[in-house]
């Protein structure tokens, strides 16, 4: 068995996120504030996983916190095979011009049918002109 072998999927499948205000979809006066957010899954493992579940944790600048768990993302169950990667793009409505976002995907290595969980590190939605 080779090292990269024995480093756990968790460690080996890595979420990069890209967040960007969106100011034509934005509405400070209706307390409306539009993100994307363009994610990248990288798998830099020697095994194909497939992306079952996600779950979202939304913290607004208010405090109000919002949870979301689906099935998969943008509507598919991505398979990513050794060495690949795989992008999205979604969004996110914050009632305030600052938040943060973080996470988790619950994947599956295909071979073995063991599931396993791959955080997403906290990232920042903040529009123009904010600080914090």
């Amino acid at each position: 068995m080779n090292q990269a072998s024995d480093v756990p999927l968790e460690r080996e499948v890595l979420v990069d996120v890209e967040p960007v205000f969106r100011d034509d979809e934005s509405s400070s006066e209706e307390s409306r504030y539009v993100f994307s957010y363009t994610v990248t899954i990288h798998n830099h493992s020697a095994r194909s996983v497939q992306l079952l579940a996600r779950h979202w944790r939304i913290t607004q600048g208010s405090g109000k916190v919002q949870e979301v768990r689906g099935k998969g993302v943008v509507g598919q169950q991505p398979m990513i095979g050794p060495g690949q990667t795989f992008r999205y793009t979604s969004r996110a409505i914050l009632d305030g011009p600052v938040g943060v976002m973080e996470g988790s995907y619950t994947c599956v290595d295909t071979a073995s049918q063991r599931p396993f969980e791959v955080t997403i590190a906290p990232f920042r939605l903040a529009g123009p002109n904010q600080i914090h």
